[in-house]
């Protein structure tokens, strides 16, 4: 598809006190619709009708109590839940990724790196054999993605019994690999490597890796460009 051919998809962003990667999401949805998606404040209590909701990465609220916490409670995701309880898609990028696990939208929790120190650099994701969804369906099983992760809580973490479920399942969407120059495959000491997870209906996606970083040859990588552009188009067919 053409930027053109997606100008009729409708994206909403939620923006929290903290965010810091809104604009960036915003921008990098506009340059490969054509559209501007709506940025709903936080304390909006409604949605307008949309195809996919971003909850984007930064640092909201502080990251007070827990990161995502006090997002989490936050009037507009009660939308947000209310959207994907229809079959609405749902994308939470880093803090976004936080905070669909506070609200119960995906399991696990995300806690502290292993290390205790932030993860700032590109690391290479392998797309994993999953159930149908949007986010993963352009995608081919084993397929790597460079994209950047920036973080100081991207440890996924979650019971055996869940982890086993969630392979069982198809709901592991992206997994840290080994990268040329990258350092480590693992930045964060994440539970079987686990870099993104799906709900149980493969509507909602969170993922620590910022594929808003990845759109542009500038930026060294144009993979996370390649994984927003495949969401887009399955939601659109």
């Amino acid at each position: 598809m053409t930027p053109s051919s997606l100008a009729s998809i409708r994206v909403a962003i939620t923006v929290f006190p903290g965010s810091n990667c809104d604009r960036d999401m915003m921008v990098a949805v506009e340059q490969l619709t054509s559209r501007r998606p709506a940025l709903v404040w936080h304390k909006e209590a409604s949605l307008d009708p949309v195809d996919l909701v971003i909850v984007p990465g930064g640092f909201s609220f502080g990251d007070y109590l827990r990161c995502g916490a006090l997002a989490g409670r936050s009037p507009i995701m009660n939308a947000v839940m209310d959207h994907a309880a229809r079959g609405g898609a749902v994308l939470g990028v880093c803090n976004g990724f936080q905070v669909l696990t506070e609200t119960g939208m995906l399991p696990g929790v995300l806690v502290r790196n292993a290390g205790l120190r932030f993860a700032c650099r590109t690391v290479r994701l392998e797309t994993c054999a999953t159930m149908a969804s949007p986010f993963t369906s352009g995608l081919s099983s084993g397929q790597t993605l460079d994209i950047p992760v920036a973080h100081n809580e991207g440890n996924y973490f979650a019971d055996n019994d869940t982890l086993n479920r969630l392979a069982d399942n198809g709901q592991i969407a992206f997994r840290y690999v080994a990268g040329d120059a990258y350092g480590p495959a693992n930045p964060n000491g994440a539970s079987r490597d686990i870099a993104g997870v799906l709900s149980n209906n493969g509507r909602v996606m969170g993922m620590m890796p910022h594929p808003e970083r990845a759109v542009s040859a500038l930026h060294g990588s144009t993979d996370g460009a390649t994984l927003l552009l495949k969401s887009l188009e399955a939601l659109m067919s």
